[in-house]
């Protein structure tokens, strides 16, 4: 009998092994150790927190609530730490699946209230029973079964938008009143589950909850991948406009190469009179002149850079930038016409790289104003991307993340690069040292 009494307020706590499980699923790309590793400490140390408050709770006869919320708390600080996303977002996750969690627990109370209702239990227990507690225990397991897919893929990727980052200031409001409803409905007296129909109406409303709630996180994923969705039209029509841009800067540059073609004929007849006639002063001013009125018609030969149309359109875009802010820029370019990737994410790995490249240097004094970009692919299944730049000032990193120098709070492009990369199976790395920054990106390409 003691140890039957022991085991129950152990087991209620143990739902928070579950709870971290379910938490740590959308957000495995953003570790800061390996899974491997986090798993071998935190396992026992939260199996050991469950044993010694439930021997606590055993021993003072009183509910494990306090305990709970205790170990609850130190499990969210541990989780937050143990990432590399806002606290936003860590707190908002772990709350939600608190609240699942706390709508479980009301159904198992009920479930109690059932399984013990003929064996006159007229004061309140601290605990549930030994079935009961199975039964809760039992039920969070499956849950974390049953989102595992949608926690590790449409989670994942809501995470990973940087267009939903400011959802997560205001989303962490929902699962926080779901969780004080729960507590609200816990009743004072035992007695009263057994009055009239309250314990009907007690499942009900618990199975009510939870369902509202489930329904409430699969409108918020719907929205998230609508919001991803247009959000990805809106970088593709952007990087369509860059291409037609481009390719009206060529056909520029085509018309203008005709023309100069047509007027060298002249020229040289001109030159070739002048030169009958031994006039040298007047075939030099001539020639003076002649280069004066032809230097803006002359096509700059950096525009194409590569043979791949969306990489060269984006390489384009912010090398016109570079020139306009008397940036020097250096592109070494290796990349055929076609490419077995997902352009779209090459291209927002180059224009994050390069924006935040041509932000920095105008930050720098002119004399120091540089970019070198080079780009190539490697045996056919991996693209190779470097970009350096000089930089001013200092560069703030907290826990291997960029902070924004724009705005408070992480920088955007690199954590967009970094997470590109790891989707696409590659890597990343970013220095800076004496003035430099320096970005190197592998992506894998589908021939990989």
């Amino acid at each position: 009998m003691i140890v039957y009494d022991i085991i129950r307020p152990i087991l209620e706590l143990m739902v928070v092994i579950p709870g971290m499980i379910l938490a740590y699923l959308p957000v495995k790309s953003y570790m800061k150790q390996p899974l491997g590793r986090i798993v071998s400490w935190m396992l026992p140390l939260l199996l050991g927190a469950c044993v010694i408050c439930g021997g606590i709770s055993y021993r003072l006869n009183d509910s494990v609530g306090i305990l709970l919320l205790l170990v609850a708390a130190s499990a969210m600080v541990i989780y937050h730490r143990t990432l590399k996303i806002s606290l936003w977002k860590s707190v908002s996750i772990f709350l939600a699946v608190s609240a699942v969690f706390a709508c479980v627990n009301s159904i198992s109370r009920a479930v109690n209230a059932k399984l013990t209702a003929d064996l006159n239990i007229t004061q309140n227990e601290p605990w549930f029973c030994l079935k009961a507690e199975i039964f809760y225990n039992a039920m969070c397991w499956l849950f974390v079964l049953l989102a595992w897919y949608p926690a590790s893929h449409a989670a994942r990727t809501m995470i990973a938008d940087d267009n939903f980052a400011q959802t997560w200031y205001i989303f962490w409001i929902v699962p926080s009143i779901f969780i004080v409803l729960n507590i609200f409905m816990v009743p004072t007296y035992r007695s009263t589950l057994y009055t009239g129909r309250i314990l009907a109406g007690y499942i009900v409303i618990s199975l009510v909850l939870l369902a509202i709630l489930v329904l409430f996180y699969a409108m918020f994923l719907a929205m998230a991948n609508g919001l991803n969705r247009n959000a990805r039209l809106q970088q593709e029509n952007h990087f369509l406009s860059l291409q037609k841009e481009r390719y009206a800067n060529l056909q520029t540059a085509i018309e203008e190469t005709r023309q100069a073609r047509h007027d060298m004929r002249h020229h040289f007849l001109r030159l070739s009179s002048m030169a009958e006639r031994g006039d040298l002063d007047e075939i030099k001013k001539y020639l003076s002149n002649m280069m004066e009125k032809m230097s803006g018609k002359i096509p700059d030969q950096s525009l194409h850079f590569c043979e791949n149309q969306a990489a060269d359109s984006i390489i384009s875009h912010y090398a016109a930038l570079a020139a306009k802010e008397e940036i020097s820029f250096k592109a070494a370019i290796e990349l055929p016409a076609e490419i077995p990737t997902d352009e779209i994410d090459l291209c927002l790995v180059l224009s994050n790289l390069l924006e935040n490249a041509v932000e920095a240097s105008i930050r720098t004094e002119k004399s120091r104003r540089k970019i070198n970009l080079e780009v190539r692919l490697h045996h056919t299944h991996l693209i190779l991307i470097q970009v350096e730049n000089a930089f001013s000032g200092q560069i703030q990193e907290k826990n291997e993340v960029f902070q924004s120098s724009k705005r408070d709070g992480n920088g955007i492009g690199i954590e967009s690069v970094r997470r590109i990369s790891e989707k696409n199976g590659g890597s990343s790395s970013f220095q800076y040292k004496n003035g430099i920054f320096t970005a190197k990106i592998i992506l894998r390409t589908k021939s990989a």
